[in-house]
């Protein structure tokens, strides 16, 4: 039974990194009734609902009534949509129609969550206001996504975000940890990126600060557009290797630095976020990768 009394929010993609950090910190206050959805991992209260069923998303929103949907669902495998394509447009691009036509019928705030990949990495420090020029079809699709949003409802939001780590299910579940089965693994050379910059962004972090986002907006009908969140600690993926081994007491021998890349999609060199927006809402959250990185990948050792 919903508590009428309770703000109302429904996030997609619940059953992912993102989305269990978000569905945790929601959660967690008194002040919120949520309801999460998934599909492939539907489970533990979770919703099983088909995002590109436009009449079963029109049906749950309907039922729900949210006054926030955070939107985290989406097909985020870079390469994977560089070959094939329709695997994003049905999650970036078609759900994202369905949940903003659904939401402005019952008049709910819709938070889309994209990337700072929409933008080309020439140019860092990126503001909300800078044009983006994405170099890949994920980047592109999660672009377009966003239009759909604001397009739909001018007063939704925005929020783009960083690569992220976080309480994992497995390591290949995260850019970041995945990056630990070579690290552990000192029986062979271990290849790592040192040439894009990355702003690697703890999960519980971002679940705060779009849960104190979305309290801002049912005060203030001014937070609309677009917001950027990122931790402000940048590394390649050959720093995050090394503190990750340097961490466990592990050798570092076997990890070498790499400056080429034979992944199917181009990413920017460094695609850094400008958080002023929302930090000059009082709202923030950063822990330190070396904070939480061993307590994450503990058991996976």
């Amino acid at each position: 039974m919903i508590n009428m009394t309770k703000h109302r929010a429904l996030v997609t993609g619940a059953s992912g990194l993102l989305g269990r950090a978000i569905m945790k910190d929601f959660c967690a206050s008194p002040d919120w009734d949520v309801l999460g959805l998934a599909f492939s991992r539907a489970r533990d209260g979770l919703k099983k609902v088909d995002l590109s069923d436009k009449n079963a998303v029109t049906d749950v929103v309907n039922d729900f009534k949210p006054d926030v949907i955070i939107h985290s669902a989406a097909e985020r495998r870079v390469d994977v949509i560089e070959k094939t394509p329709e695997a994003a447009k049905k999650v970036n691009l078609d759900a994202t129609q369905f949940i903003c036509e659904a939401a402005a019928g019952v008049k709910a705030w819709v938070l889309f969550i994209s990337t700072d990949y929409v933008f080309d990495g020439k140019n860092p420090p990126y503001k909300v206001t800078d044009e983006p020029n994405p170099l890949n079809l994920y980047a592109k699709s999660k672009l377009e996504g966003e239009k759909i949003t604001l397009r739909v409802n001018p007063d939704n939001g925005v929020l783009r975000v960083p690569i992220l780590y976080g309480e994992i299910e497995e390591l290949s579940e995260s850019a970041v940890t995945v990056l630990f089965a070579k690290v552990k693994d000192t029986s062979c050379k271990a290849p790592m990126d040192a040439k894009l910059l990355r702003f690697p962004t703890l999960v519980d972090d971002l679940g705060f600060v779009i849960r104190k986002l979305s309290e801002r907006r049912l005060e203030d009908p001014a937070i609309t557009g677009i917001f950027h969140w990122a931790s402000d600690e940048v590394m390649t993926k050959y720093d995050m290797a090394m503190n990750m081994a340097k961490a466990f007491g592990m050798s570092t021998d076997h990890i070498v630095p790499e400056t080429s890349s034979a992944s199917a999609a181009n990413r920017p060199e460094n695609s850094q976020l400008d958080c002023s927006r929302i930090e000059e809402l009082g709202i923030c959250k950063r822990t330190k990768f070396s904070d939480c990185i061993v307590n994450i990948l503990k058991p996976f050792l």
